[in-house]
């Protein structure tokens, strides 16, 4: 059993961190789906934290983009550690997220958790991403 780092320990705590999810939650997805689940979960958490790259989800953020403003500034943001595994079923997945950041008042928090949900689009994974994430609730 990992020991989490404390609060405030910075990068330094990241790997504890990381070391922590996947002794809770082994893993259960392929090595292609995971890549791209977590590829896809950490851009859209940075997207959503920060407004950075929200026009790459229009059906996540709406076809402006926009939606409510980014608390988070890009420099102040970094995500501890990520998994990804199914979500009850073969074609759906979560991406397991805790992060960090800054935000614009200045008040700094870690451990932060995001659970993104993805259901499998296309089952041919040579063809392209095969993940679209879930309307959050």
């Amino acid at each position: 059993m990992s020991t989490l780092p404390p609060h405030g320990e910075g990068a330094a705590g990241d790997r504890a961190i990381q070391q922590a999810l996947e002794s809770a939650w082994p893993a259960d997805l392929d090595a292609v789906d995971e890549r791209q689940l977590l590829t896809a979960g950490r851009a859209l958490l940075r997207a959503d934290a920060t407004g950075v790259g929200r026009d790459q989800w229009p059906n996540y953020f709406g076809s402006t983009g926009q939606g409510v403003a980014p608390a988070f500034a890009t420099a102040r943001f970094r995500i501890q550690a990520a998994i990804a595994r199914q979500d009850g079923a073969p074609d759906r997945a979560v991406v397991h997220l805790v992060w960090a950041g800054t935000d614009r008042g200045g008040t700094h928090t870690d451990g932060r958790i995001t659970d993104l949900h993805f259901t499998r689009t296309n089952p041919i994974k040579e063809e392209g991403p095969a993940w679209i994430p879930q309307p959050r609730a």
